[in-house]
This record gives C-alpha cells, structure tokens and sequence, in this order.
C-alpha cells in the first residue's frame, strides 16, 4: 500500500498553484496590440475586405471586442493573445482581398488580350 504524506501533497498543490499564479499575471495593458489590431481591420477594410473576406474581417472584430472585454476585467495576458490573433486576421484579410483583385485585373489584361489578338486576325 502506498502511503501519502498530506503535508508533502498540500505542499505541492501550493506550489503548483503558485506557480500557475505566476504564470497567469494579468501583465501590462496590451495598448500597443490593440492599436496594432484596429490600424489592421482599418488597412483590411481599405483593401476591400469587406466585400471580398467579410467573415475573417469579421472574425478580427469580434477578438477585438473580445479583447476590449478582457482588458476591463484585468485579464492582460488572454487579450493580449487574442489582439494578436485579430492582427493576424485583419492582415489576412487584407492579403487576400489585394490578391483576389490583382486576380481580377490580371484575368481583365487576358481579357483584353484575347480581344487584341482577334482584331490583329481579323484585320490580317
């Protein structure tokens, strides 16, 4: 049978706990994250995001909603992580939204193109 010394058991529940106390600091407020998220929905939003990726757009504002939250309880850490991923969102966002109308004007060029060639033919 396998005896537990109680005060050795309570001693590292406390230390544990310590230390996860430690870990889960709410830190300094995470200013600089949130301007860095809101100035990447607003670059997102300039490249036409919302019409071309309007749920990861949106996705970037509801952690920052979700972050503002965070903030007003204290908890730095967790949104401090969460503005992060919102930035990454809204940079997504917006790289896609640029890609997806370079597609566009590379597929009008084509366009344009075919159209030339076929009236250098028909003249010739």
């Amino acid at each position: 049978m396998n005896k537990h010394n109680p005060k050795l058991y309570t001693a590292g529940v406390t230390a544990i706990a310590l230390a996860m106390s430690g870990c889960a600091s709410k830190g300094e407020r995470p200013d600089s994250a949130l301007q860095a998220a809101e100035n990447s929905i607003q670059q997102a939003v300039a490249a036409d995001a919302r019409d071309m990726e309007p749920i990861l757009l949106n996705d970037a504002r509801n952690k920052v909603a979700d972050a503002k939250d965070l903030m007003e309880r204290e908890k730095y850490y967790a949104a401090e992580r969460l503005l992060e991923q919102a930035t990454v969102d809204a940079q997504l966002a917006a790289a896609r939204a640029e890609t997806a109308k370079a597609q566009r004007a590379v597929e009008e060029i084509n366009r344009n193109i075919e159209s030339l060639r076929k009236q250098i033919n028909s003249v010739q």
